[in-house]
């Protein structure tokens, strides 16, 4: 049975590869793990292998998991819907917020993030798909949202997230991501200070990476296909 260490080394070794042939230095794109349903037990085996950023959709289940985990000092990123009615224990537990689709919840975080923690860093979310199952801001109004998200106190505005439509075709996914990187440019030049894209999964983190991702968030690769509930049997 293949170990998640060695799974972490397989995709570093992508990360590796994707960031050279992109002419990019691999240092510059971090491995963020998706670590959402698997236990304590299983980012506690990754962090042994020198995994340190982690990624978690659930609120009460990573909440759960930093509480868990303290002791490791890792780095904690919520990357999932954040409901505003849930803003509260995000705003305190973690040290990343990469979902943020429209104000509201960008101010009860700047609102609930305890003055004696650092600045929360945070993502605007991009729907750059178009699609509506999809959450994230219109790429037409990122512009407006991160100005406004980049004022409040107590977050620091990092740059830009998205979740493209999946596709075989490396062409769309690169044109997908491209959009993003060219509205982190044009932020950049209407004067905010970005330096993440946090763009690509286990799928596609290469069209990603040679489109300027900075952060991957991958899963599935390294911890495995995700445990399903167990189905209730039929009468």
């Amino acid at each position: 049975m293949t170990t998640i260490a060695a799974r972490l080394d397989a995709v570093r070794a992508r990360i590796a590869a994707a960031a050279r042939h992109a002419g990019r230095e691999p240092a510059d794109v971090t491995l963020l793990a998706v670590s959402k349903t698997w236990p304590a037990e299983a980012v506690r085996e990754a962090a042994a292998a020198g995994q340190r950023a982690f990624g978690e959709n659930y609120v009460q289940e990573g909440v759960d998991k930093v509480e868990a985990l303290r002791a490791l000092d890792l780095e904690w990123h919520f990357i999932g819907p954040l409901q505003s009615n849930k803003t509260r224990p995000v705003a305190n537990a973690f040290d990343w917020v990469h979902g943020i689709d429209r104000l509201r919840i960008a101010e009860r975080l700047s609102a609930q993030r305890d003055v004696h923690l650092p600045p929360l860093n945070v993502c605007i979310q991009v729907n750059v798909s178009g699609e509506d199952s999809k959450s994230g801001v219109a790429p037409a109004e990122a512009g407006a949202l991160a100005h406004a998200v980049a004022a409040l106190p107590r977050l620091r505005l990092r740059g830009l997230m998205c979740i493209p439509e999946p596709s075989a075709d490396e062409a769309v996914l690169r044109a997908r991501f491209a959009v993003l990187r060219g509205l982190r440019d044009e932020l950049r030049s209407a004067g905010l200070v970005l330096d993440t894209l946090s763009m690509g999964m286990s799928h596609d983190l290469e069209p990603a990476i040679a489109e300027g991702a900075s952060i991957v968030r991958v899963g599935t690769a390294i911890f495995g296909e995700r445990p399903r509930p167990a189905s209730t049997p039929s009468a």
